[in-house]
């Protein structure tokens, strides 16, 4: 998505140098979101943008991974040989973290690519036991999946609440009926000792039967490839971008899950791997080529994201952690609820579940910095732009 908008978005802002696009995977680009959905439950073979490369002038080479990067030179290195380029935009994404020990195992998979969606399709139309480990939101949309192709599902997380990483606990736990609601069985504080062909045994003793076993445990900014290259990695192996989406190194850009900006918003760097980044940031990289960053814009989004688990559609907008207040609308047993977070009284971030309304309303009184009234921004009969100060 990063890549392939930047290069879109140069031609739009009137570019009319040549455009490289590289790209390591033998298929067409394509969108990422359907994998978990409709490419895996068999419902699409595929999600290739609508893009024609050969109208527009960019030369979209399929196949080719980059290896290396000289800076000095200005040379991309790959295994074909090197690519000279002026300026370099670095849209490499991120990489699933693996389950040490499972090297080699036919029957353990991830989710990231359309190969992998492909070689997990058949296993859930022949309805095997499928065991998730971790329960994030790839793991939540995988065991939707398996469950909609009528598969027995368990999902182990070593935490002790679903979305550990992502939500705080007292908005957690308002998630984790929705499994056993679907059919799935959640295992808490359940960490994972060895994969075996057909089962999964955990560190207490407990084996579990596993036709396949779907690894979603996070993902790394795939910066491998740079080390050496001089261009600054964070501890979060980002490449460290400046306001501009900008790397440490002169003509060389990063936008997409592989790299943290600064966020004036927010008052903290910010790593955000998720779809709606790699669709506005590419717009901030190409202006600033094109334009030149005397004109140029400063990259300062209001995150967002979306899942679609267990029969709902889950919105967030914002960055809740440096927030100081939680506010609920609507009853989060029921069907449609919201959480707002407050910083000082202005909403900072804000999860919808089944209230699309909300996320919309809120998302543009994040990035106007409104400040609400508690009272009536918690009642979920009042529109949120009505609950503004």
């Amino acid at each position: 998505m990063a890549g392939v908008q930047t290069a879109v978005a140069l031609r739009e802002y009137g570019w009319t140098g040549t455009v490289t696009v590289l790209g390591a995977e033998p298929h067409p680009p394509y969108d990422r979101p359907p994998l978990s959905k409709a490419v895996l439950l068999g419902k699409a073979e595929g999600s290739a943008f609508e893009v024609d490369f050969a109208s527009l002038g960019i030369d979209l080479q399929l196949g080719r991974e980059a290896t290396g990067l000289r800076a000095a030179e200005r040379l991309l290195d790959t295994a074909d040989g090197p690519v000279p380029y002026d300026v370099l935009v670095i849209a490499t994404g991120a990489e699933p973290v693996r389950l040490p020990g499972c090297e080699g195992l036919s029957n353990v998979h991830l989710l990231r690519t359309l190969d992998d969606a492909v070689r997990l399709r058949p296993v859930l139309a022949a309805q095997h036991d499928v065991v998730a480990v971790g329960a994030g939101w790839i793991g939540a949309e995988v065991a939707t999946a398996a469950r909609e192709a009528g598969c027995e599902v368990t999902v182990v997380e070593a935490a002790d609440r679903v979305l550990a990483g992502a939500m705080p606990a007292e908005v957690a736990e308002r998630m984790a009926p929705w499994y056993a609601e679907s059919g799935a069985r959640l295992m808490l504080g359940a960490r994972v000792s060895t994969v075996e062909p057909g089962a999964v045994v955990l560190a207490d003793g407990t084996r579990l039967p596993a036709g396949a076993v779907v690894v979603g445990i996070g993902a790394r900014p795939a910066t491998g490839w740079l080390e050496g290259s001089g261009i600054e990695l964070g501890d979060d192996r980002a490449i460290v971008a400046d306001e501009r989406l900008r790397a440490s190194l002169s003509g060389v850009y990063a936008v997409g899950d592989c790299a943290s900006f600064p966020s004036a918003r927010y008052g903290e760097r910010l790593l955000v791997h998720h779809w709606d980044n790699a669709m506005q940031g590419p717009r901030t990289v190409a202006a600033n080529i094109a334009l030149g960053t005397a004109e140029g814009p400063v990259y300062d989004p209001v995150p967002y994201f979306w899942s679609e688990q267990f029969g709902r559609f889950v919105q967030y907008a914002g960055h809740h952690a440096g927030a100081d207040e939680l506010l609920w609308r609507g009853d989060p047993s029921s069907a449609a609820w919201s959480v707002c977070w407050l910083r000082g009284g202005a909403l900072v971030a804000l999860l919808a579940v089944g209230r699309p309304r909300d996320l919309a309303q809120g998302r543009k009184l994040i990035e106007k910095g409104a400040a609400l009234d508690r009272a009536k921004a918690a009642d979920a009969s009042v529109p949120l732009k009505s609950a503004v100060l």
